[in-house]
């Protein structure tokens, strides 16, 4: 059996995309994909705590994480846009979060055609208790990384974010 064909064996095996390449591929296209792989792990991890401590799922953490740093509210398209979905994909959700009291919709006073969404009591209660886990969580994936080397990294992919930050920008005035 061929390099690759091996390679493609194990990323079956291991489950992620990352382990089918080989040192001879790109490297630009293996650090990609390393990017995703470590993602995906640590979102996959995040997703089934949420989902087991709290019966809930990472995109309601998410929302009630952004309207909990925005205490008069947020339009739904602003909450969208930070989210960086769809409107109908936080609809659903914002629908569901009123339903169960976490939220509640009110006219915006600077635009009668925008709605505000708040947490509500509850919902701040309900975040807070869901806080501490979620940043034990976070803490503990990368425990097995030291300080600087997650401050370098850090650092690395904010010069990553932004390039693609300018290219996309060129793009869109081509």
């Amino acid at each position: 059996m061929d390099n690759r064909k091996q390679a493609q064996t194990e990323t079956l095996a291991h489950g992620d995309y990352e382990t089918g390449l080989t040192e001879t591929d790109r490297l630009d296209l293996r650090v990609w994909l390393r990017l995703l792989t470590c993602s995906n792990l640590i979102e996959r991890s995040i997703r089934q705590t949420m989902r087991e401590q709290f019966g809930t799922t990472l995109p309601r953490f998410d929302i009630l994480s952004q309207l909990d740093r925005t205490p008069d509210g947020l339009t739904m398209g602003d909450l969208s846009r930070r989210l960086m979905v769809s409107n109908g994909n936080v609809t659903g959700l914002v629908d569901r979060l009123v339903g169960e009291g976490l939220v509640l919709r009110e006219p915006s006073p600077h635009d009668r055609r925008a709605q505000l969404v708040r947490l509500t009591k509850p919902g701040k209660q309900a975040f807070a208790d869901m806080v501490p886990a979620h940043a034990a969580l976070v803490k503990a994936h990368f425990s097995g990384v030291k300080r600087e080397q997650l401050t370098a990294l850090h650092d690395m992919l904010g010069q990553l974010k932004d390039s693609l930050n300018d290219s996309n920008n060129g793009a869109d005035s081509a």
